[in-house]
């Protein structure tokens, strides 16, 4: 990844882009005001099951 700094008018005169992690529905008021969106279908490792993920982390 880049720590490249983005100047603030290169900011402004192309607008945000935003990145949506596990809920589609937060991403559809964005899509709506034309500002790009990239979705990322995201959910917690064994459905969020805190015995399940201690299990998978030991494989690990």
């Amino acid at each position: 990844m880049s720590s490249r700094k983005i100047p603030l008018d290169d900011l402004l005169r192309k607008g945000p882009v935003a990145i949506n992690i596990g809920v589609r529905e937060f991403s559809e008021p964005l899509k709506k005001q034309d500002v790009p969106v990239a979705h990322v279908d995201w959910s917690p490792p064994a459905g969020g099951d805190a015995e399940m993920m201690a299990l998978l982390d030991k494989l690990l």
